[in-house]
């Protein structure tokens, strides 16, 4: 009986999931972002203390990674944590 499957693709996509959440401030960001339900950059700055590039690069890696989305409302993007899994992964570790 094999208890160990062999799926890379699935095992990769996970992997680069907790990869990109493998920082402390990228763990804050996403949970701040399920707490509040999405915010833009500056809501994110101000909370953190922290300078917009530091933040902004922050959300591109999570961004790349598929955890976060921007909408476009005007000037203003707002991010929200768009993936499931990752809101999974914040409850458990976050408890």
């Amino acid at each position: 009986m094999n208890h160990f499957s062999k799926n890379d693709q699935i095992f990769n996509e996970n992997a680069e999931i907790l990869k990109a959440l493998a920082h402390p401030v990228r763990l804050c960001i996403v949970q701040g972002l399920i707490n509040c339900n999405g915010c833009n950059v500056s809501h994110v700055q101000n909370c953190l203390n922290m300078p917009q590039s530091t933040i902004s690069q922050h959300l591109a890696k999570l961004r790349s990674s598929g955890i976060i989305i921007g909408e476009r409302n005007g000037l203003e993007i707002t991010y929200k944590v768009a993936n499931p899994k990752v809101k999974a992964i914040i409850d458990a570790i976050f408890v």
